[in-house]
């Protein structure tokens, strides 16, 4: 009954917080732009410059950077219940590697160049990644299924196999690129919100729309596959078929995110874990408040990669990275 009350609050508080980031997001950056002007340029009354630095660069990514972190988010909370494995993520896992992997091999074949240009490429994108992102999810489910069952342990460590062995794949393609589609490809690769236009937005924002409330709807099914399989079999649940939809969701939610954010690990980890500590286990309230920590979480990463070693940016992979690693390495020394 606490947790209950304090879900509410908290989601009001985080989502205070996430406006109050994007305010503090929309000034950082190279280009310093007072507070007292950023208001003036939202209103209509800015300069040319400013508008065009603030509505076409920074609020795209902004955005995106929100909606790539609730994805991922959502795709971690959705993994950890369907495996009752508190350490599985998208990254983790290898599905973000394979998402990255057919992208590569997009860049490879078509010389890296038509991925970044043409409004039809950014909306292909999404798919593209999806087709590596559900093979890598085919191959953990397959490979980890032993005697009619799929054990969470089993699947965290033959997804840690899969993504070793995407990205020795994701190694040899980038080898063989040339120089600038290989920077392009590590840049990517490393978790960047390199998407500075609207059109990106638009490409990734659909998938949200639709999938996201799907997984709202699963919440109950999530609640039931925490416990014990006999207790799910015995309120009639079919376990391996619900098993199979929630991870064809979590999927397409990491793959359509990857697609437009690149290889961001430990933010699918992360977040669940915060929310799951703040309002308990029951997914009603725990999705929720995910979705808003993970993407507050990723805009302020995104923000501190870009003023901590300015001029340059840090790409807001390693940012995370740098964050959640150690936070892994807990929870593998106490659950393992």
């Amino acid at each position: 009954m606490k947790k209950d009350k304090r879900f509410k609050p908290l989601l009001i508080t985080i989502i205070i917080l996430t406006l109050l980031m994007i305010v503090v997001s929309i000034n950082a950056g190279q280009i310093k732009i007072p507070f007292s002007t950023v208001f003036e340029t939202l209103i209509g009354n800015g300069t040319p410059q400013n508008e065009l630095t603030i509505f076409q660069f920074r609020l795209p990514r902004i955005l995106l950077a929100i909606l790539v972190g609730i994805g991922i988010s959502i795709s971690g909370a959705i993994l950890q219940g369907l495996s009752q494995n508190p350490l599985a993520d998208p990254g983790i896992l290898g599905i973000n590697s394979g998402a990255g992997f057919t992208v590569v091999l997009y860049m490879f074949f078509f010389q890296g160049t038509t991925f970044f240009t043409g409004w039809l490429a950014t909306f292909i994108m999404p798919l593209t990644a999806l087709l590596g992102a559900f093979l890598a999810a085919f191959l953990i489910y397959s490979l980890s299924w032993k005697k009619g069952q799929v054990t969470p342990v089993r699947l965290l460590l033959v997804g840690i196999g899969i993504n070793a062995a995407f990205g020795a794949g994701l190694i040899i393609f980038q080898m063989k690129m040339e120089p600038i589609d290989f920077t392009k490809a590590i840049i990517w690769l490393s978790g960047t919100i390199w998407g500075t236009n609207w059109t990106f937005v638009w490409a990734l924002l659909p998938w949200l729309l639709i999938l996201l409330p799907i997984a709202l709807y699963k919440s109950k099914e999530l609640d039931v596959l925490s416990l014990s399989a006999p207790i799910a079999i015995g309120v009639g649940v079919p376990i391996e078929k619900e098993r199979r939809w929630l991870l064809v969701l979590s999927v397409a939610l990491a793959g359509a995110c990857v697609s437009v954010g690149g290889g961001i690990t430990f933010l699918g980890l992360i977040a669940p874990h915060i929310a799951r500590r703040l309002v308990g286990a029951r997914h009603a309230r725990l999705l929720p408040l995910t979705a808003a920590l993970g993407g507050l979480l990723l805009l302020s990463a995104d923000t501190l990669g870009r003023v901590i070693m300015a001029p340059m940016e840090l790409p807001v992979g390693i940012v995370v990275s740098i964050l959640g690693a150690p936070y892994f390495i807990y929870l593998l020394m106490r659950n393992v």
